[in-house]
């Protein structure tokens, strides 16, 4: 007789988004064991802190996440990088966390804003506040993947605007969450928005880098 927990356990198993493994969890302890391996402490950096390099498996699991419809993949994602900051930099606990926003048109289409839901996997092993609506997109960009370096600040320039949940008490500091750091165009111009508000800006904590300097 099948006891009734592993019955459960049959009905709540799933594939791997990675693998197509059966897991009972967002990855197979298989892919997330080559996740971990991921992790290049090379490119800690304040006020950037990135996990790991974008490539390999990492690489897919954003891909993945992102485009194929597979928003559980954050949780995982934002664990990683929260346990990775705190062992690096420690705590803060008067700083906010703040996800860098897609366009409203973006988000429709996607149907979540995976920087926010990396956040909120962060905010939970960090205990740090999360403003999931600290910034708002404002303007439709283009895609950065293959624009120049002043065609991506050009595409930024004033894409952001205070929101909501910085509007009543600007006297705080803000770390800044992505999926990605490539040319840091993004984050300077959310930065810039957040200066001008009169908000300090900590840093910015990434799960992947594509920069060669880190």
């Amino acid at each position: 007789m099948i006891h009734w927990k592993n019955l459960l356990n049959l009905f709540l198993q799933s594939d791997c988004p990675l693998c197509e493994r059966s897991t009972s969890q967002e990855l197979c302890p298989n892919c997330l064991r080559q996740l971990q391996k991921c992790r290049n402490p090379n490119t800690h950096s304040l006020p950037i802190f990135a996990w790991g390099a974008y490539g390999g498996i990492l690489k897919r699991a954003i891909a993945t996440m992102k485009y194929e419809n597979h928003p559980e993949i954050a949780r995982p994602l934002g664990q990683l990088l929260a346990e990775a900051w705190l062992s690096h930099q420690g705590c803060d606990r008067n700083l906010v966390v703040v996800p860098i926003p897609l366009h409203a048109k973006k988000l429709k289409q996607r149907g979540y804003n995976q920087a926010t839901l990396i956040a909120q996997s962060f905010c939970e092993v960090t205990g740090l506040r999360l403003k999931k609506h600290g910034l708002e997109r404002i303007k439709i960009t283009e895609a950065q993947f293959g624009l120049s370096a002043l065609q991506r600040e050009e595409n930024l320039t004033e894409a952001f605007g205070i929101g909501q949940d910085l509007r009543v008490s600007p006297k705080i500091s803000v770390l800044l969450v992505d999926d990605i750091y490539t040319t840091g165009a993004t984050a300077r111009s959310a930065i810039q928005t957040l200066h001008q508000s009169g908000i300090s800006v900590y840093g910015l904590v990434a799960v992947a880098t594509t920069a060669k300097s880190f």
